[in-house]
Order: C-alpha cells, then sequence, then structure tokens
C-alpha cells in the first residue's frame, strides 16, 4: 500500500531530540493540538476518549523519537489514527504534547483504599484486568490512572454505553439453524468470527453457517449510576486513579 511506504520512508530517519521547541513551535503546537487532537485527548490533555497526556511520561512514547512516531503513524488497533502533517508541525505538536506533562492535575474526592473494596466487592474485577489479575470481557485497567482522568472515569462508570471502544461491543451471531450466540468480538477472517459471551466461553463461527451478524451498541458493563452512593464512586474513581502501570 502507497500510505505503508510513505510511513516507512518518512519514519526511517527520525531525529533522537525534538529539534522544534521553541516559544514560537510550542504556541503553533498548541493550535495544532487544539484543532486536531483536543476533541479526544481534552483541551489540557487531561484524557476523554483518548489516552491522558498530562502525564511526566508517556507509557507509549517516552522518547522524543517514539512520540513523533505515535503522531506520524498512530496507534494500530485502537482509535489514535496518523497523521499527514509535514514533519515541523509533527515535531511542533510533540513539543506541545510533552509540555502538558506539566499540567497541574485535578484533585479527586475520595479514599482510594476504600475505593479498592468497593471496586472488588462490587464484581468490577471479574471483568477488568489489573496486572495479572481479574477477568477480561472488559479492557485492562492496569495503567487506566496515567491515561484517563477523573471525571472521565466517573462518567464511565456511571453510564459505560456513552462510549464503547469498537473492540468491546456486543456482537450477535444468528445462525442458519436457528441459534444465536453474543458476546465481544475478538477476531474475523474469510472464513470464521471467534466471540466471547458474557460467560467468559469462547464461540468460533463458520460464516458458511451464519444467516445475520449485528453489531449492538451496548456493552457488558452494567450502569452503576443509582447503584454506588456518591462517596462509593468517589472512592472507586479515586482508586483507579491510582492504577498506573509501571509509572
Amino acid at each position: 500500500m502507497w500510505w505503508t511506504a510513505l510511513l516507512l520512508f518518512q519514519l526511517g530517519d527520525i531525529p533522537e531530540k525534538n529539534p522544534f521547541t521553541s516559544e514560537a513551535d510550542l504556541t503553533h503546537g498548541k493550535k495544532l493540538y487544539n484543532g486536531r487532537c483536543a476533541g479526544c485527548h481534552g483541551p489540557t490533555g487531561e484524557g476523554g476518549k483518548g489516552a491522558n497526556l498530562a502525564v511526566p511520561q508517556l507509557p507509549r512514547a517516552a522518547e522524543d523519537r517514539s512520540l513523533y512516531r505515535v503522531i506520524r503513524a498512530g496507534i494500530p488497533d485502537t482509535e489514535m489514527p496518523g497523521s499527514l502533517m509535514d514533519t515541523k508541525e509533527i515535531w511542533q505538536l510533540a513539543a506541545y504534547v510533552r509540555s502538558l506533562g506539566r499540567v497541574q492535575q485535578t484533585a479527586v474526592a475520595g479514599d482510594a483504599a476504600k475505593g479498592a473494596g468497593v471496586f472488588r466487592g462490587k464484581g468490577c474485577i471479574g471483568c477488568h484486568t489489573i496486572g495479572v489479575d481479574g477477568g477480561r470481557s472488559g479492557p485492562s485497567l492496569t495503567a487506566v490512572g496515567s491515561r484517563r482522568n477523573g471525571a472521565y472515569l466517573k462518567e464511565k462508570v456511571e453510564n459505560p454505553a456513552g462510549s464503547i471502544p469498537e473492540k468491546f461491543r456486543v456482537v450477535e451471531i444468528s445462525t442458519k439453524d436457528g441459534k444465536k450466540v453474543n458476546g465481544q468480538l475478538l477476531n474475523e477472517d474469510t472464513f470464521s468470527i471467534q466471540i466471547r459471551d458474557g460467560a467468559d466461553r469462547f464461540h468460533s463461527v463458520w460464516r458458511e453457517d451464519i444467516l445475520a451478524v449485528s453489531m449492538e451498541h451496548r456493552t457488558p458493563m452494567p450502569a452503576y449510576k443509582g447503584k454506588l452512593s456518591a462517596s462509593e464512586l468517589d472512592d472507586v474513581v479515586a482508586y483507579m486513579l491510582t492504577l498506573r502501570g509501571d509509572q
């Protein structure tokens, strides 16, 4: 593909350090960020649909060269796209993104220790992985505190269907013999579709046996609005913000 060839060419010789870090570069980088990135990552990089960028070290881009690559090529299997901006603009945007790590984070109410108990007591660990512990039907939360802000996490706990990553939406398969299977889409190819149901069972269905496939705009995660007290919600959010992986 021409796009892949272009990226390989453009990523071939990248300086180790960002060569565009002046105040003028940062000013232009901010304009680029506001126009292209703020909608997903938040106006000050605090996270939202996209990852939290207001951290001292970005997990996928600890070095300037790796940050350039992420902006240029995107991140496979995520909603982070690549960019056709010119080289200088990518560096200017990268310089501004680095500056977001110096933004003061907003304090959140809640007791993280109590929140850990609520998290496990309400069954969240059955679906979400933290380190090597937990289930697989929901996104891993091992480093969620470095990628999301408190407001976003609170909204997701109360209303998880508000924005659903494509890979965690529910798929329903109707087969020609009258059966129905629904769950998380794991993989699909020319010959079959594989999903994991709510009981963590694996299903592989041959396409020749499928009558219909529908992608439902819902998530297996229940909404906790009204199911958690205000203090419990604050505690859970405070706990999740402590989950920062290796950072």
